[in-house]
Order: structure tokens, then sequence, then C-alpha cells
């Protein structure tokens, strides 16, 4: 005993640093890299969004920039509009993916499980501006559904099926599907066949299962999978522009003209922070409406 303390607490006091240390090394490049490229730029955004050029070089806090977004019909309508477009994708990702990501958790075994997966896998070895060209060249007039769709009967003449919303809508549940299915398979392969076996047993038929049993097993993967697919979609740029043209009417194209086209950083920060919030907003109304927390969600998913 020395100051009153057993000799094996002693001997514990140093590894207990030892840990601390290492864990802190460990984190270290992560929070860097939050720091570097995500809080110091946002910082920097605020501070944009919060003043007003009165001269060359001079400026003054001002709410100007967002006087304008609220005063500018067009501004806000395209905010709502991206608003309303990315829930919906979100929504139609879901009833896509979660019989997919169902397939491969509890029905399709062995190789079947890992072909199953591989094939939501592909093509996402390309990058997005590669896919949606893709879908570019099967919707076009001369491209490859039209003139299908014309052989068939079903049109007299090749429609273009580009610059629709559906086409931005379908561009979006293409390119966001991985995120949903990978979260669905980790929440559903964890649901006990035993469950679903007891409830068929004690009478129960496929809806109310499904109601009572899987959603409410899969529901941190169904949150945490519309979560990361409706911050992809709302912070997209390239699909709805290439898919919807100039008529797309979404948010960030609203913010790369501000930035990039008419040189108005301040204007395109405010732009940029009124995204962030509803964003937030979104997730955090999502959360909750589905009664999760957002940590136990990404635990669990």
């Amino acid at each position: 005993m020395v100051a009153g303390l057993p000799r094996y607490a002693r001997n514990d006091e140093p590894s207990q640093l030892h840990a601390r240390l290492m864990l802190m090394l460990l984190l270290a490049p992560a929070l860097l890299w939050l720091l570097g490229l995500i809080v110091l730029p946002h910082i920097e955004l605020g501070i944009l969004s919060l003043r007003a050029r009165v001269a060359p070089r001079v400026y003054e806090v001002s709410l100007a920039q967002y006087r304008t977004f609220i005063e500018e019909p067009l501004y806000w309508h395209t905010f709502v509009r991206t608003a309303l477009m990315s829930i919906l994708a979100t929504a139609l990702t879901l009833l896509m993916a979660f019989p997919i990501a169902w397939m491969i958790a509890k029905v399709a075994r062995g190789r079947n499980k890992s072909m199953l997966f591989v094939l939501c896998l592909i093509p996402f070895w390309v990058s997005e501006t590669v896919r949606t060209l893709g879908w570019m060249i099967l919707l076009r007039e001369s491209g490859v559904l039209p003139q299908l769709m014309m052989t068939l009967g079903l049109t007299p003449a090749p429609v273009d099926l580009l610059y629709h919303d559906a086409t931005i809508l379908v561009g979006l549940v293409y390119t966001s599907m991985l995120f949903m299915v990978v979260p669905l398979i980790g929440a559903l392969e964890s649901l006990d066949d035993s469950l679903i076996e007891a409830a068929y047993d004690l009478g129960g038929n496929g809806w109310s299962i499904l109601r009572q049993i899987v959603i409410p097993h899969a529901a941190p993967g169904i949150v945490a999978g519309c979560i990361v697919v409706f911050m992809l979609t709302l912070g997209n740029y390239l699909t709805p522009t290439l898919l919807g043209g100039k008529n797309s009417q979404w948010f960030t194209e609203q913010i790369y003209t501000q930035f990039i086209t008419r040189f108005n950083w301040e204007q395109g920060a405010a732009f940029g922070f009124l995204l962030l919030g509803l964003s937030t907003a979104i997730v955090w109304l999502g959360l909750r409406l589905s009664g999760q927390k957002f940590g136990e969600v990404m635990r669990r998913s």
C-alpha cells in the first residue's frame, strides 16, 4: 500500500493513460479532417453569408442575402421544390430498396446472396457522371428507349424522355439505391427468422408481420438509409442538371450560379446555409416522427 492505494490501482494508471493517448492518436486524423474540411469552411461560409459589400473591399454585417431569398419567388420556389423532390426520391428509393434488401438478407443463400449484392454494386463502379450520361443516351429522342417504344407501336414517333421531373426522379433513385440497400441489409440480417415463423404459427399474415415485426426491427436501418439518401439527393447537382436541363430548378444549381457564374459569394453562402438548415430540420423531423435517436440509428445500422 502506497498513499492508501492498492498496488494494482497504481499499476493500472499508466495503462489507462496509454490507452487514452492511443485513442487520441487514432482519432486525430478524423478530427483534423472534420476541422479542416467541414468546421472551418462552414464558419467561413457563415461569415460570408452575414456580410454585404458597401464599397470595394468594404463590408458590413447584413441580412440582405436572406432577405433576397425571401423576396425573390424564384429562389424560395426552387428551395421548396428541391425539398419535396428529395423527399419523394427518398421514399421511392426506400420502396424499391426494401424488397431488394429482403431478398439479399433473408431469401438468397450462399453465392446467390453475394451475386445479388454485387449486382447492386456494379453501377457504382463508374462515376456518377458516366451513369447519368448513360441515362441520357437511353432517354434522349434518338436514344434506345424511345426507339424501342416506337418499334413496339407504343408511340407513333420517338419521344424525348429527358428534361422531365420523372426523369430527374429516376436518376436520383438510381444513383442513391446502394446507400439505402446497405443499411437495410444490415438491419434485416439481425432479424431472427424464428420470430417470423412464430408469428405465422399464431395466425399472422404477411402484412401484419411486416407492420408489427419486420418494420419495427428494421427501423434503424430504414432511418439511416433515408437520412443518407435524402442528404445525397438534396445536395446533388449533376443528376438534376443533366437530366432536368435548364428547367430542373434545383437549389444546388442556384448555389452554383451564385458562386461560379455571378461571383456573388455572399449570396451563395447564404443559400448554402439555408440548404444546410433545411436538411437538418427534415432529418430532425424524421427522427422525431419515427421515434428514433440519431446515435442509436448510426450505431445499430
